[in-house]
């Protein structure tokens, strides 16, 4: 298995650009992984994330807890627009998602917030997710 937050993004970006509803407000290309501002909008930007290890038995098992936040996009379309996008997201999200490599024991969207930002042309949306991964060494 790769890193559990690469596993996690893989997962939700397979699952985001095979939602219709998704890829009808935002194109498949502008769903990525990554830490700025974006070049293209709209888009969905994963961060980085963070893992927390919970350790492992005697079957060399390892498992961990993996959070990390999606960034929804837009320009010259508004709050309204981000928030649209980011109830398709949570749709996309609320079934099981397709690890390769591990198992996902708990998946799901806990949080989300529209920051204004600075430039009012820009409106911005974060969702943030947690997991809770598992796989064999």
């Amino acid at each position: 298995m790769i890193e559990p937050t690469l596993a996690l993004q893989t997962a939700i970006r397979g699952a985001l650009v095979d939602a219709p509803g998704v890829v009808a407000l935002v194109p498949a290309d502008h769903i990525r992984a990554g830490s700025t501002r974006p070049d293209k909008t709209p888009c969905i930007i994963m961060s980085d994330g963070n893992t927390a290890l919970h350790g492992h038995d005697y079957t060399a098992q390892r498992t961990a807890w993996v959070y990390l936040d999606l960034h929804i996009w837009t320009l010259d379309a508004g709050q309204d627009a981000a928030k649209e996008i980011a109830g398709a997201v949570i749709a996309a999200l609320d079934k099981p998602l397709n690890f390769e490599g591990c198992d996902c024991d708990h998946f799901r969207v806990k949080r989300s917030t529209f920051p204004r930002d600075p430039d009012p042309a820009y409106g911005h949306g974060v969702l943030s997710v947690e997991a809770f991964i598992r796989w064999i060494v």
